[in-house]
This record gives C-alpha cells, sequence and structure tokens, in this order.
C-alpha cells in the first residue's frame, strides 16, 4: 500500500492559484471602471433626446413642385432614435425619407427608405448627397420663407422644426 502524503503548498501551486483568480478580478475591474465612466458621463439609461437645427427646403425650381428639405439632427441621450416620418401642413400630398445611393459604375439615384438613424450622442447632417425629406411645395415659395415641420421619431415623439427655403446650392451640400 502507498502511504498518501497530504497536500502541501508549494510555491508553484500557490502562485498557480493566484494566476486563476487574477484573471477573473482584472476582467471585473475593468467592467466596473467601464460602466463607471458611462455613468458618469450621464449616459447610463438616458433617453434619446434629439435636437433640430439648420432645417432648409430647396426652391422649387420652374413649374415643378417637387423639392427636398434637409435638417441637422442631433440626439443628446445615451440611446440611438430614428426618423421615421415628416409631417407638414405646407407640404401637398406625401413626404418621404430619401436616401441617395450611388451604383458600382458610379451613377447616382434616389431611394426611399424607411428611416434614419440618429445615433446616441451623435448627430445626422441630412444633405443632398446623403439623407433628405423628398416633398411637393402646397404653394409657392419665395427665398427666405419659413416651412413648418414636424419629425417624427421611433422614441423621441414628435419635434416640430423650421426650415428656410433657399436657393439649391446653397448650404444644403
Amino acid at each position: 500500500m502507498t502511504e498518501q502524503h497530504p497536500w502541501r503548498p508549494t510555491r508553484r501551486r500557490l502562485t498557480d492559484t493566484l494566476l486563476a483568480a487574477i484573471a477573473p478580478l482584472a476582467a471585473c475591474g475593468l467592467a466596473l471602471a467601464g460602466l463607471t465612466i458611462w455613468v458618469g458621463a450621464g449616459k447610463a439609461g438616458s433617453p434619446a433626446r434629439i435636437t433640430v437645427s439648420a432645417g432648409r427646403v430647396f426652391l422649387p425650381y420652374g413649374d415643378s413642385t417637387e423639392t427636398a428639405a434637409f435638417f441637422d439632427l442631433t440626439n443628446l441621450g445615451g440611446v440611438d432614435d430614428r426618423l421615421v416620418r415628416v409631417t407638414s401642413p405646407a407640404a401637398r400630398g406625401e413626404i418621404t425619407l430619401s436616401r441617395h445611393r450611388t451604383t458600382r459604375s458610379g451613377a447616382a439615384y434616389k431611394a426611399d427608405t424607411a428611416s434614419a438613424t440618429v445615433p446616441a450622442g451623435g448627430k445626422l447632417a441630412m444633405s443632398r448627397h446623403g439623407v433628405d425629406v423628398s416633398l411637393r411645395a402646397g404653394a409657392r415659395w419665395q427665398t427666405g420663407d419659413l416651412v413648418s415641420f414636424t419629425l417624427h421619431f421611433e422614441r423621441s415623439g414628435t419635434v416640430r422644426a423650421v426650415a428656410v427655403v433657399v436657393r439649391p446650392g446653397g448650404r444644403a451640400s
């Protein structure tokens, strides 16, 4: 029969045990530090808060009533939000969100889109090369006229905005 030796802590066993315990402790410490910074920055659980600025709408050309509107959308909250619809009493017919795309051959085209994301803590600057609001003017507009819009967001609800009528080639690049 072999004689059984009692377990003895050796330097190697203690080192291995310590190293095995350090990895999960370090991961928990990093996670806690990250969460502390996130909460300290005011982002933890803060709802989307959308502000709208720099509203502009292109003056329709000639006898056409088709045009586009652009807004700068800022999300001061801690969660993404989506612009899902735009309405205006000054528009005739349906107002749609559009996104401009480019084919592999370099040709540009416009496609309707169901929504546009405004990232948490970020900004969406609408432009004629990206996302815009496509509409038909309900009346003859002049440069400098103000047009009211209501922007409908998935999380933030409705936000009222005003856009100034500008000539194409103005600030809506």
